[in-house]
């Protein structure tokens, strides 16, 4: 970028060593480009008068012409406060300080016409406004938009408030005229009705109205959009052309005996259309790195075993892994199962592999006689070598390290393809930001026949029908998962934990007619197996557990899932954990238990619970209460560096600079024309300071 963008900020008029170091070390602002992108978080509009006996409508800040008619005190020593009663044609209310009374006294006028701006309070009945600050109405100085930016207690003792960091921008604004490079391209401003990046970055500093304020943001949301998902499709580009993939050129015989013979189910047209994508990936000669997602029961597993028949089919082997023991174990099972008449080798590698097991398992691996191995991260390490690996299937991506990943890319001379699984559903505008430089496939159809669970919302005081439904479940030959949130009691938290549950659900179904599993995360792996096949072999009917649970359990004979203090949890958990039943041909419950006081984000919930199944509805619901960086974790918190733009909030926005950035690709792949030199330079500076994520994806 030019050289006045970059120019160290203790250069700006009043701004000084002292305050650039604490700005610097505060706020990151560096030089005049960090200052200017240092927007308002929002404003305040001075052009509006309020009266007094409008208070009640006014939500934040007030401004009231009016005039002072008494000045009085209350209180002693530290709680000593300075009052002034200041009234219009339409009311009164209480002006109020609590430090600086003396040098405040002095400025106070009785009966003169002033401008009061603060924020009104009720104070036992009493409207007043603390600290507020004045206006000479004959100046008229406070008209407008004024913008309200965010700054630390440091920022605040060295005079850098809202005030302060306007004085310093101010200067700055006059100063940048001329000097700012348009970065987007002609058409682009054009087409999308854009104010120029010089006009926007002026404008959202001070705005004349909320229409130029929301046009302002408008512009520097787009374009820092648009330069990430350039980035994204950038770096996608860059890897295809630097990793050579194998190409699976046929369909093979494992494939077509499986899909004649032996599927379980006819498959959703969603299964198809997401099998034709993967299917078009192995012929291209490009490595493949594509996300699977798919809601809980919508059949992922089975368009990954149908892809990894494929690679069979061409000469090539297979592994799946999976973040638990217990989950590889069933996916082992459910495969072995479906490809029992068929001639396909399938393995199971896991922590619990017997040393004697593994010797053989590695030879017979290397050999090539293994065509699909299934484990855990047992498969990452080094001794595990295969003859020809072709693809790599990972469930439930987001629970392997970043080094994980990698390594399995190096299990041939050749990276193999990867497929990584979800059934977390991630709204969209995350996807498209977050697995913009992969390509995401979604299952969004169900198979047919499953019925959707029914979800209830019960209190406290429900507790004696609940065991009663639980029992009736049990008699109907069915069980009962009990979720917990917590393992012992807090004592910030008044909660029902899990061993306090578990000796009252002991005491309503008593042996030896009923038998319970425990299960939580403190416990020994190989005492937590045991309970668990206990409750999966149907040994016990109600197995009272902690989210341990979340993945890896898969009992079709489950019908009943209780989550304890549901409020605790968030949506997209709630989701996974209701997704433990419904797995076989009953009609599946799931009972959210809450205390009887809950807040307005607990309640919004339950109730979306209640009212849908669709995990995607429900990610973009959560993604509105949580925000982007709760539901996708630390792992890809570099890409929510974002200054302006709220993926929450900004979705139809993504969604046209992801189009907007595509157009540009397929018109100038290299970016070598001159109308595009600006986005080209923007470009150069993002891919040659962050590291390229997506080669280990």
């Amino acid at each position: 970028m030019n050289n006045f963008l970059q120019t160290p900020i203790e250069y700006l008029k009043g701004v000084g060593p002292q305050k650039a170091e604490a700005l610097k070390k505060e706020l990151r602002i560096f030089n005049y480009q960090d200052l200017l992108e240092y927007f308002p978080f929002r404003y305040v509009d001075r052009s509006k008068f309020h009266k007094i006996s409008e208070l009640h409508l006014v939500d934040g800040f007030a401004q009231i012409k009016g005039r002072i008619t008494r000045i009085f005190d209350s209180g002693m020593g530290r709680g000593k406060r300075l009052h002034a009663t200041f009234q219009d044609d339409f009311g009164v209310v209480d002006l109020v300080w609590f430090k600086g009374a003396d040098w405040i006294r002095s400025s106070l006028k009785i009966n003169e016409e002033i401008i009061v701006f603060g924020k009104p309070t009720i104070f036992r009945g009493q409207w007043n406004i603390p600290h507020p600050e004045f206006v000479d109405p004959k100046k008229q100085l406070q008209i407008g938009f004024q913008p309200v930016y965010s700054s630390t207690e440091k920022l605040n003792r060295m005079g850098l408030n809202t005030k302060g960091l306007q004085k310093i921008i101010l200067p700055l604004l006059n100063l940048m005229k001329g000097q700012i490079e348009e970065i987007l391209p002609q058409n682009i401003v054009e087409e999308n009705r854009l104010m120029t990046r010089e006009e926007a970055l002026y404008t959202i500093h001070i705005p004349k109205s909320e229409l130029e304020a929301r046009n302002a943001r408008l512009r520097l949301k787009f374009e820092e959009l648009f330069f990430l998902q350039m980035e994204l499709l950038m770096r996608k580009k860059i890897s295809m052309n630097k990793s050579s993939g194998f190409i699976f050129a046929k369909v093979g015989e494992a494939f077509n005996e499986f899909y004649d013979k032996h599927i379980p189910f006819e498959l959703t047209g969603a299964q198809k259309r997401v099998l034709k994508e993967i299917r078009k990936d192995f012929t291209t000669g490009h490595h493949m790195n594509r996300l699977l997602q798919g809601d809980v029961g919508s059949g992922k597993t089975l368009v990954a075993l149908l892809s990894m028949l494929l690679a069979i089919g061409n000469d090539f082997q297979a592994a799946l892994i999976a973040p638990t023991e217990i989950l590889a174990t069933q996916h082992f099972e459910s495969i072995k199962e479906m490809l029992s008449e068929m001639n396909v080798d399938v393995r199971l590698l896991t922590g619990s592999t017997k040393k004697k097991d593994r010797k053989i398992l590695h030879e017979d691996l290397l050999n090539g006689e293994v065509n699909i191995l299934v484990g855990t991260h047992a498969l990452v390490e080094d001794v595990v070598k295969f003859k020809n690996l072709g693809l790599v299937v990972i469930d439930e991506q987001h629970r392997f390290g970043v080094a994980q990943r990698a390594k399995m890319r190096k299990k041939n001379t050749t990276p193999p393809h990867v497929l990584v699984m979800t059934a977390t559903p991630i709204p969209r505008t995350l996807a498209m930001t977050f697995y913009g430089d992969l390509d995401v496939s979604v299952i969004d159809e169900m198979p047919p026949g499953r019925k959707p669970i029914v979800t209830l919302h019960k209190y406290e005081s429900s507790r004696a029908r609940l065991f009663g439904f639980m029992r009736e479940q049990i008699d109907l030959g069915r069980q009962v998962y009990v979720v917990y949130p917590l393992i012992q009691e807090s004592e910030k938290l008044d909660y029902n934990n899990l061993m306090e549950g578990f000796e009252a659900i002991t005491r309503a179904f008593p042996r030896p007619k009923y038998h319970l599993s425990i299960v939580h995360g403190k416990m020994k792996p190989e005492d937590k197996e045991f309970e668990m096949n206990r409750f999966v072999k149907g040994e016990t009917q109600i197995m009272v557990a902690t989210t341990v649970i979340e993945v890896g359990v898969n009992v079709p004979n489950a019908s009943l899932m209780v989550i304890e203090s549901a409020e605790r949890f968030g949506l997209s958990q709630l989701h996974q954990l209701r997704g433990r039943v419904g797995r076989g041909a009953e009609q599946s419950y799931c009972i959210l238990m809450t205390g009887d006081k809950i807040s307005k984000d607990s309640l919004k919930r339950m109730q979306t619970l209640v009212r849908t199944n669709d995990g995607f509805e429900i990610s973009e619901v959560d993604l509105q209460l949580r925000g982007p960086g709760d539901i996708m974790g630390t792992q890809q918190s570099g890409l929510l560096d974002l200054k302006i733009a709220n993926l929450a909030k900004d979705g139809g926005l993504v969604s046209l600079t992801r189009d907007v950035a595509k157009k540009l690709l397929t018109k100038d792949p290299k970016l070598e024309l001159a109308e595009n030199a600006g986005v080209r330079k923007v470009l150069i500076d993002i891919l040659r300071n962050k590291p390229n994520w997506q080669e280990i994806a």
